[in-house]
């Protein structure tokens, strides 16, 4: 066996998660509210398999799909800087639509959100056998964006 590091992959596409959102300060059409079907692809690593011979066993994502779904199924986001927010939290609390407040809508920051909810749920449950160092956030078949980090608890060796 060479010196070389070694590592298992493996990745997770979750798909189908409608919701709209507004980037209101773009000088674009952007600023209008507008809507995608969110998906997302996570990549895994690990030094050593688990018991079953997985990197990651995907039955046991239940958590991370349901935050996903949580967040971005039939939702609407807005950025924290949205002047709009008391009309949005207003038609939130008349159930004419489900509010998400974030940092940034964007699929950069969320890509980056994702792989922290990942990861977090990685650690908790696999101590830090395995870890997600990649996932691409998709608003559609022509637009994604990545995020990629090695957490810093991951021990390649």
């Amino acid at each position: 066996m060479s010196s070389q590091i070694a590592a298992f992959s493996c990745r997770k596409h979750f798909k189908g998660y409608p919701c709209c959102h507004r980037q209101w300060n773009h000088p674009g059409h952007c600023s209008f509210v507008h809507g995608y079907s969110r998906s997302f692809t996570f990549w895994f690593k690990a030094n050593a398999l688990d018991q079953h011979g997985f990197v990651v066993d995907f039955s046991g994502l239940d958590l991370l799909d349901q935050k996903l779904k949580d967040q971005f199924d039939h939702t609407f986001l807005v950025n924290k800087d949205d002047p709009f927010i008391p009309q949005w939290e207003k038609l939130h609390n008349e159930k004419a639509l489900d509010l998400r407040i974030m940092d940034n809508v964007g699929m950069e920051f969320t890509a980056s959100l994702v792989w922290e909810w990942a990861n977090s749920i990685l650690f908790e449950r696999d101590a830090g056998r395995a870890c997600c160092f990649r996932v691409k956030a998709s608003e559609n078949n022509f637009n994604s964006a990545y995020f990629e980090s090695i957490p810093n608890w991951f021990n390649f060796l």
